[in-house]
């Protein structure tokens, strides 16, 4: 199978590649590169439009197996799909979690076949329950990438100490969801002058911070590698930057939401704006621009989160935490931040490709000669409005409903096709 692609620029910062050309795959890999080359079995209709190597996110909620009635392995890889996306991470708080390795087994044969690859993070804990460590060596054997008690803060020190002992056995990441659970208690937002304002019980910043200060001792006790997931505040970046320059193996990755968004959504979205971190102040998504501008920050990531929209109307007190992300990641931060001028094309890119997979240990992906083709097409000048006919997630729980975004994914190429998104 041979497909070609016509005067398009292929744009990937981790090659230093930037130019207009034409590029044609061949058995599922880049064959070549240049002007005037042969047409292949399948030529896509796409002059004009930026290719880069294939989006990655590494933290997404498919919510199968146990609550497919907000999203299964197959709506989501689709709403991955629209928004561009050739591997996703699936984080495992499921029902159950995705804490052994038969249940592993079977979500990644789910998966198999699909265009978009997903790839599994495993339980840290077995039950999440935060206490006994899961089989790690096992759950590596079936093809987990990483260990994550994601949406359960890990309260016991000597539980996450240990983990991180034995991860490094096994040279494997840990990804912590960095919350104390007892100084988040009822928050449902940020805990400042908007929730006080609205009369609504707020989440402090030490929440987050403490417990990212207290995993970062324990990295500099015992070493290992450890990855800070959708950091939100502007303490946490202090305790990142100063564990690099201790020279430790830490990462971070930040979301669309906590980039675009303040605490101030509250007032206007309600329940469509509650979120686990909370949409912080100006000052702190300030913080999060400036550290994916330099580098601080390595990954975007969703942090996919759906619920149906009954879930959603109870109101903030009551409504679950959580957006979605997939389809409207790279268009909200192309239109939000690189066209407003707040962040380079070249950093959005890098943060949804190269930076997600190094972190991850997954194949890198270039766009060049010999390469595997994994690749994203984009229309920079597409405007599209975000709306429940737009969008292929199974819920809706979107905070950009309503918004007119510029940019958006025409598909995807991988396993040697090109995959449109559907109209």
């Amino acid at each position: 199978m041979r497909v070609d692609l016509r005067g398009v620029r292929l744009f990937d910062p981790a090659a230093g590649l930037d130019r207009v050309a034409d590029l044609l795959v061949e058995d599922g890999v880049i064959a070549a590169i240049g002007h005037g080359l042969p047409h292949g079995d399948a030529t896509v209709e796409a002059e004009g439009a930026v290719v880069t190597p294939g989006l990655c996110d590494v933290h997404v909620h498919l919510r199968e197996p146990g609550q497919t009635q907000k999203e299964d392995i197959d709506s989501g890889l689709r709403a991955a799909l629209a928004g561009g996306f050739t591997d996703v991470c699936a984080m495992p708080n499921t029902r159950p979690p995705i804490d052994d390795a038969w249940l592993l087994r079977q979500v990644l044969g789910r998966a198999a076949g699909h265009p978009v690859r997903m790839h599994q993070i495993a339980a840290m804990t077995k039950g999440q329950a935060g206490a006994d460590l899961t089989e790690f060596g096992a759950l590596l054997g079936e093809g987990a990438v990483a260990f994550s008690d994601d949406g359960h803060g890990v309260a016991r020190s000597t539980v996450m100490r240990l983990a991180l002992q034995y991860a490094q056995a096994f040279g494997a990441l840990i990804v912590s969801h960095a919350e104390d659970p007892d100084l988040a208690g009822s928050g449902v937002m940020h805990e400042g002058k908007v929730s006080y304002r609205l009369g609504l019980p707020g989440q402090p910043r030490s929440a987050e911070s403490s417990i990212v200060a207290r995993d970062l001792e324990l990295l500099r006790d015992v070493g290992g590698r450890l990855h800070v997931a959708h950091v939100s505040t502007k303490e946490t970046l202090a305790l990142l930057r100063r564990g690099r320059e201790d020279g430790l193996a830490v990462s971070g990755e930040v979301t669309p939401h906590h980039l675009l968004l303040t605490d101030e959504a509250v007032a206007e979205l309600g329940s469509l704006a509650k979120m686990n971190p909370p949409l912080r102040e100006v000052s702190d998504r300030e913080a999060l621009r400036e550290a994916l501008r330099e580098g601080l920050i390595d990954c975007i990531a969703t942090d996919h989160a759906p619920h149906t929209a009954q879930e959603k109307s109870q109101g903030m007190l009551a409504a679950p935490n959580g957006v979605i992300g997939l389809e409207t990641a790279f268009s909200s931060l192309y239109s939000g931040l690189v066209q407003e001028g707040h962040l380079p094309l070249e950093r959005l890119v890098t943060a949804m490709t190269a930076g997600p997979r190094a972190v991850f240990g997954l194949k890198a992906v270039a766009v060049r000669e010999g390469q595997e083709a994994r690749l994203s097409v984009f229309d920079l000048t597409a405007r599209w409005t975000v709306g429940p006919g737009t969008l292929r997630s199974r819920s809706g729980n979107s905070a950009l409903l309503g918004r007119t975004l510029q940019g958006r994914a025409l598909g995807i190429i991988t396993e040697g096709r090109w995959h449109p998104v559907a109209d």
